[in-house]
């Protein structure tokens, strides 16, 4: 007689006794992708779309660096390979893929150094 009564307890609800808490258990599930689309993709595919673009309009005389880290200046623009004058006389041939950015946009990023110490301490009179 109890097992039976323990058997009732772990079986399935009768049909339309749970109807509106399945759509409340589907809830934290559809509010956790909401918040990784706009936290984590979102931001993800805009950088995306904003580094093609830069590589769509790379040009001659542009500063660039390259994923391995080199610096130099483009001399000549392909479809697909970017020729770049890392030194005076030296041009190295680097696929389009393979620039991770613009020199001028990585050093306008860098905060400039203030002195903090003078403006924080107040003048002393003497």
């Amino acid at each position: 007689m109890f097992l039976t009564s323990m058997a009732y307890a772990m079986g399935q609800p009768p049909a339309g006794a749970e109807g509106g808490n399945q759509l409340m258990s589907f809830l934290p599930l559809v509010l956790m992708f909401v918040v990784f689309y706009f936290l984590l993709i979102r931001p993800q595919q805009k950088k995306q779309k904003e580094m093609r673009e830069m590589l769509k309009n790379l040009k001659r005389g542009d500063k660039v660096i390259t994923g391995g880290g080199i610096e130099g200046r483009i001399d000549a623009v392909t479809d697909e390979k970017v020729k770049v004058e890392i030194a005076p006389g030296v041009v190295i041939t680097v696929l389009r893929a393979y620039v991770a950015g613009l020199a001028d946009a990585a050093q306008a990023k860098k905060p400039e150094k203030t002195d903090e110490k003078k403006a924080d301490k107040p003048e002393e009179k003497k």
